[in-house]
């Protein structure tokens, strides 16, 4: 197990170098983006239509943030991850049509996103569930919102700048490991064995 210091945007290179159980630190551009936020994407990119921003290289934080607004800047005030798993059916695709490096998000991801993440160069960060304040503390900043009228706040995309962000455990690496489906695999396995007593 090794600890890294990475800031976006990321290179395959870079995503390459890690393994699971891994612990990560993220400096740079995230982006939030939930169900909504993640079809919406799709649906502009299926058309041809440009991003109001660039997703290359980023990671994506399956977040839908608590925020207010400070005179004209907005600031997020905790930010917990949602359950990821809700994502499983777009993630392969997301990560394909957008070349994002890494999801943040709690709960695991299955053979779906873990296949892309090995194919595209990407990885999953298991940011621990309960830990919002901790999360938003390392959040500098707001750089910009996008779909807040149409998506609403827990589901717009946040563009945010920050500065160690973690940590993150290494729970899906670009090499096929998935820490989550051996749990589960292993679950499984001692439920036969009991099942035979």
């Amino acid at each position: 197990m090794a600890e890294y210091h990475l800031k976006t945007p990321l290179s395959e290179e870079a995503v390459r170098k890690l393994r699971a159980g891994d612990i990560v630190y993220v400096s740079g551009r995230i982006f939030t983006a939930r169900d909504s936020a993640h079809r919406k994407m799709l649906e502009l990119a299926k058309r041809g239509e440009e991003l109001p921003f660039d997703p290359r290289g980023l990671m994506v934080y399956h977040v839908g943030p608590v925020v207010r607004k400070i005179n004209d800047k907005w600031k997020i005030l905790v930010a917990g991850p949602t359950t990821s798993a809700r994502m499983e059916a777009l993630e392969a695709e997301f990560i394909q049509t957008f070349e994002i490096r890494g999801i943040i998000g709690k709960g695991g991801m299955f053979e779906k996103t873990t296949e892309a993440c090995k194919k595209f160069g990407a990885f999953y960060g298991a940011f621990v569930g309960g830990a919002a304040i901790l999360a938003a503390k390392a959040i500098e900043e707001v750089e910009d919102v996008f779909w807040l009228d149409e998506l609403g706040i827990p589901e717009a995309v946040w563009l945010l700048r920050v500065n160690r962000f973690g940590p993150l455990v290494v729970a899906i690496d670009s090499h096929g490991n998935n820490l989550y489906l051996d749990v589960l695999e292993e679950a499984k396995k001692n439920l036969k064995r009991l099942l035979k007593l």
